[in-house]
């Protein structure tokens, strides 16, 4: 499996703090000076495209989608992302950081739980890993607590589907070294400069510094 690299995930059940991490990332770059950094490109998934938007409305309840479908549309998404025009493999090449949160490793944890290994691991076998991944790692029962204020709550986001996200993330991680990712397991229970400053540390060591 290839490895793009100058691109990093974030990756963690709801309420890790994913998220949060990647606007204190874009706080820290912004707020750098004169020091020289590389050309930073955060984003997510879903994303802002027709197909990322479609998602979110299953994602959110509003739009009802078979579970096999939401894990076609997270590949059809996710290949755009990748590969249309300046997409992240084209920033990547150009010397960009890019930096997104949630990738492939969601897609395994979250469609193998609703409809089986074998759909998201097909549709996604072809994509590059990350050149670093983070995973945040946080018990379940505390994520929900701090999902507590959230005016809404997409289809995955309660406890019982949560604690099974966790042990399969923690089941998978394994396989994303093994194919040449750089794999960061991050304390998420900490406070979220904390951890931010442990995020920025690892970061620095990728090669584009």
């Amino acid at each position: 499996m290839k490895i793009m690299k100058n691109f990093t995930v974030f990756e963690g059940a709801d309420g890790s703090g994913t998220s949060t991490q990647l606007r204190l990332l874009e706080d820290r770059f912004e707020k750098a000076g004169e020091r020289p950094l590389p050309p930073l490109f955060t984003t997510s998934e879903p994303t802002d495209g027709p197909v990322g938007r479609l998602l979110r409305s299953g994602l959110k309840g509003e739009t009802p989608l078979k579970s096999e479908t939401i894990a076609y549309l997270f590949a059809a998404d996710r290949n755009e992302h990748l590969f249309g025009p300046e997409g992240i493999a084209e920033r990547c090449q150009r010397g960009e950081l890019v930096v997104q949160d949630r990738y492939t490793a969601s897609s395994l944890v979250y469609q193998g739980i609703t409809c089986g290994d074998e759909l998201p691991a097909r549709l996604n076998r072809d994509f590059p890993v990350p050149e670093l991944l983070f995973y945040f790692d946080i018990d379940s029962e505390t994520a929900q607590k701090r999902m507590a204020e959230r005016k809404t709550r997409e289809i995955y986001e309660h406890l019982e589907f949560q604690i099974k996200v966790r042990e399969r993330y923690k089941a998978l991680l394994n396989s994303f070294e093994e194919a040449g990712s750089r794999l960061v397991v991050i304390d998420a229970s900490l406070p979220p400069q904390e951890v931010a400053d442990e995020v920025w540390r690892e970061i620095q060591k990728l090669p584009i510094f």
